[in-house]
């Protein structure tokens, strides 16, 4: 059946009434379409407009025959007169003077708005004193006082102006005694540390409140899907800590400090060998994601840190010149409190590891740092500069195809291997026993105690070598991850054979055991992915692969001793904190 009603029109139309401020339904609704509509200039005769207009034009022709017939009454009578009769001058006269046109407009009233704004007023207090004669008499006193102390400390120094301002005045009271005895010191209220303190205070509160859920989802988030997969996992993305320092620079490092959980410290600089820069080392803490709690600047790029285990203030740094620094964090200043130089024998090629040892016999703060140009040098803190000492110097090695054994007989021309990271053993007792991994892929097991030859050598990658981690509960498994795509799981006393191999389809930035569980590692690769594996589930495949930023490399990787956490770092300077399912977090060790 055909109707009027237009199918496609709405029927709850609903409008803001600014009279009643509520929303009504709108009761009329179009209903007609508009299937094609132009602009011309064309009339139908039969409309009001066309009518107005022939009516118009009757008029014009009717007051000019009125005006030609005038005309021609007048030359008639005066040719009739004898008189010549010149062509009347219309010049001046008003040609068309019916040819107009009215036009009018009429715009929408728009209705009355009241607006009021309602305001609690500012709370009000009553205050009240009383003020007598004596009172100001007293205040103007201790005012003259004050002032003749100020002149007398200036004019004749601290102990003179003193004595003589007590003998003017033997009877000022125990409190005049105290502002002669001392002088206060004006501190800009700007600098005050009162201040420094409450603004931090505030900072913190404010930044609990931006990321509220994300706290919460750090406190409280468990992924009840972990209970119907129990060979999977996931990850949660909580914070992101950036600064606009830290943009066009690479993460290169990130510690954790070992006296507060959540405090850690970020290293930046550049792998790329044309594009290096100043440095900077950013601390980050947990409560503040927005902005770090301290920052230094370096001459050079930051490739490697770490805190010292026991004082907890100091931070070993690496460069990409080869210096290595150490900074007292406590001080808040740019400035290092140790840095090695030409002078003192630093590294010729880029640092990439470095380590805090402790010295069981004299007991003085040493670190060991690993670098490109094929040494390993202990550090000994002295009182005024950096003692180094070469722990070891590598070399190439290559291996027998008649044998198989790896020998240095044929790599004695080749030149020093250069080192790329480095880990000590954490057992019990093998805390002299280190792992370097080189450019060349091999990895060496080395011992502070012989610094002539190597203890093991496993030839484990075509490619460099980025990380070597001991396993923090087995003292004879390590992990390896290179440049080749591979991570592999080695057993220290078979360097002939590795026992598990992963290839993760990118190059392999860094790899990092769990703290919490013996079979849990984790990996990160170039095309931006974390790769969560544990051993005791499936040897194989990752029970986690999850891709956490976009077009960005991740290049290095860290666990949270305590909470479960992991820190992530790319090269567009950006550290992504995550929290890992229950089936990733292995037993948590809270202790």
């Amino acid at each position: 059946m055909l109707t009027a009603n237009n199918p496609v029109a709405a029927q709850n139309v609903v409008r803001f009434n600014m009279k009643e401020r509520i929303f009504k339904l709108e009761p009329m609704v179009e209903q007609s379409i508009t299937l094609y509509s132009t602009d011309g200039w064309m009339l139908f005769k039969g409309s009001d407009e066309a009518k107005r207009q022939l009516d118009t034009d009757k008029l014009q022709a009717e007051a000019k025959a009125k005006f030609q017939a005038e005309i021609d009454r007048v030359s008639s009578e005066r040719r009739e007169d004898g008189v010549d009769v010149e062509p009347p001058d219309d010049s001046r006269q008003l040609r068309n003077q019916f040819n107009f046109s009215e036009r009018a407009i009429q715009t929408v009233n728009y209705p009355l708005r009241d607006r009021d704004t309602f305001t609690e007023p500012p709370p009000t207090a009553n205050m009240s004193g009383t003020c007598n004669q004596w009172g100001i008499y007293d205040e103007y006193i201790k005012d003259l006082e004050r002032q003749r102390q100020d002149e007398a400390l200036k004019s004749k120094g601290g102990k003179k102006g003193q004595q003589q301002q007590q003998q003017t005045n033997p009877h000022g009271g125990a409190h005049m005694a105290t502002l002669v005895a001392t002088k206060t010191e004006h501190i800009p209220v700007m600098e005050c540390d009162n201040l420094k303190q409450s603004l931090k205070i505030l900072d913190r509160m404010v930044n609990q409140n931006m990321f509220d859920e994300i706290a919460m989802d750090f406190r409280y988030w468990d992924d009840t899907s972990d209970a119907f997969r129990p060979g999977e996992g996931s990850l949660l993305p909580l914070w992101k800590f950036m600064n606009e320092k830290a943009k066009r620079r690479q993460v290169t490092s990130i510690c954790w400090n070992p006296l507060y959980d959540d405090l850690f410290a970020v290293g930046y600089g550049s792998y790329e060998f044309l594009k290096q820069a100043s440095g900077l080392i950013c601390l980050y803490s947990l409560k503040n994601p927005s902005s770090p709690e301290f920052s230094f600047i370096t001459e050079s790029g930051v490739m490697c840190l770490d805190f010292h285990p026991e004082f907890a203030n100091l931070l070993a740094v690496g460069c990409y010149d080869g210096t290595v620094l150490v900074y007292d964090v406590r001080v808040k200043t740019e400035e290092p409190i140790y840095k090695a130089t030409v002078k003192t024998g630093k590294h010729s090629d880029p640092v990439w590891q470095i380590y805090w040892q402790v010295d069981e016999s004299n007991r003085s703060l040493q670190f060991i740092s690993t670098s490109s140009d094929g040494i390993i040098n202990l550090w000994t803190l002295s009182k005024s500069e950096l003692v180094p000492e070469c722990l070891m110097k590598l070399r190439t090695v290559a291996k027998d195809l008649a044998t198989g054994e790896v020998t240095e007989e044929a790599a004695a021309t080749q030149g020093p291997a250069g080192g790329c990271c480095m880990d000590f053993n954490k057992m019990p007792g093998q805390d002299s026993i280190y792992l370097v991994g080189t450019e060349e892929g091999a990895i060496h097991k080395c011992s502070k105690a012989y610094s002539s030859q190597y203890l093991s050598t496993y030839l484990a990658h075509n490619l460099a070598v980025y990380s070597v981690k001991w396993n923090p509960f087995q003292q004879n498994s390590f992990l390896s991850a290179s440049a080749d795509w591979t991570v592999k799981l080695w057993d220290a006393n078979e360097p002939d054979k590795h026992q598990l191999n992963f290839d993760l389809n990118g190059s392999v930035g860094d790899v990092e055991w769990s703290p919490h569980c013996a079979s849990i590692f984790a990996a990160v690769t170039d095309d931006g992915k974390v790769h969560m594996f544990d051993l005791e589930q499936n040897k194989l495949l990752p029970i986690c692969s999850q891709k956490v930023v976009k077009k960005a490399k991740l290049t290095k990787i860290v666990f949270n001793r305590k909470q479960p956490i992991i820190l992530v770092g790319d090269d567009k300077g950006c550290v992504t904190s995550l929290k890992l399912s229950p089936n990733l977090r292995g037993k948590i060790n809270q202790s």
